[in-house]
C-alpha cells in the first residue's frame, strides 16, 4: 500500500508523522519502506541519527530522482512517501500511484486554505482518474481545551469535499519534536505518555486492521 504524506505548506509535520508511522508499522510486524522526496531531507537525516544512536530496527529511507512511479510500485508491504510542494514534480508523481494521501493540517485558516488548494492540485494531477483515499487531520493541535482554533480547523476541513477528516489529532507537544532530534519513535521515548496515546489512536484510525 502506497501512502503519501503531503501538504503544500512547510512546517506541517509531514516528516514527524512519516517517521513515527513507519516505526509504528514495523512495531506491528509490517514490512515498511519510506521515500524522502523533500529537498530538506529531514526524514533521511533522522533515519541516519537513528542508525548512529544504535536504535533498532532501522527505518529504510529511499530517495528517487527518476522513474519514481515505477519505484514506488515495486515494493511489497507498506510504502510511506514524505513529500511537499518544494518538489512538486515528485509530489504529483507520488499522487498518481498512491492508494492514500494523508494531509497534516495545523490549526490555522491559511493551512485550511492551503489544503483546499492542494485538493485542486490532486484533481488536476489525476485528470479524471480514480482518486486515492484522501485523509486530513489536525496536526500540532492546541492542548488547551479553551482554545477553539483546532475545532474550527477540523470543522472547516469537513466542508472541503471529498475528504475523510479524522477526529484523532496530534497535539503540539515537545515529545514529538524529540523524536526527530533523537532518532527514536514516540513509543521508544515515552511509551506511556499522552503523545504516544495520541499517536496510537491516530495510527489505528488509519490502519484499523492492526489494532490488536
Amino acid at each position: 500500500m502506497i501512502t503519501v504524506i503531503a501538504n503544500l505548506k512547510g512546517g506541517s509535520g509531514k516528516s514527524t508523522v512519516t517517521f513515527n508511522l513507519g516505526l509504528w508499522l514495523q512495531m506491528k510486524g509490517q514490512p515498511v519502506v519510506t521515500y524522502d522526496l523533500d529537498p530538506q531531507e529531514t526524514l533521511s537525516d533522522v533515519a541516519q541519527v537513528r542508525i548512529e544512536e544504535g536504535a533498532t530496527p532501522p527505518l529504510q529511507v529511499y530517495t528517487a530522482d527518476d522513474q519514481l512511479e515505477e519505484k514506488l510500485c515495486y515494493h511489497p508491504g507498506q510504502v510511506l512517501v514524505d513529500v511537499g510542494a518544494a518538489n512538486m514534480q515528485a509530489m504529483k508523481a507520488a499522487i498518481r500511484v498512491a492508494n492514500r494521501v494523508i494531509i497534516p493540517v495545523p490549526p490555522s485558516q491559511p493551512d485550511v486554505w492551503a489544503t483546499q488548494r492542494f485538493l485542486k492540485i490532486v484533481d488536476e494531477t489525476l485528470n479524471g482518474k480514480e482518486r486515492p483515499e484522501l485523509v486530513a487531520f489536525v496536526n500540532r493541535a492546541d492542548t488547551h481545551t479553551a482554545i477553539r482554533e483546532s475545532d474550527e480547523a477540523e470543522e472547516a476541513l469537513n466542508m472541503l469535499g471529498p475528504l475523510r477528516v479524522l477526529t484523532e489529532r496530534l497535539c503540539q507537544r515537545t515529545m514529538f519534536r524529540r523524536t526527530l532530534s533523537e532518532g527514536m519513535s514516540i513509543f521508544e521515548l515515552a511509551r506511556r505518555s499522552k503523545s504516544a496515546e495520541e499517536f496510537e489512536n491516530f495510527a489505528i484510525a488509519l490502519y484499523p486492521e492492526l489494532a490488536k
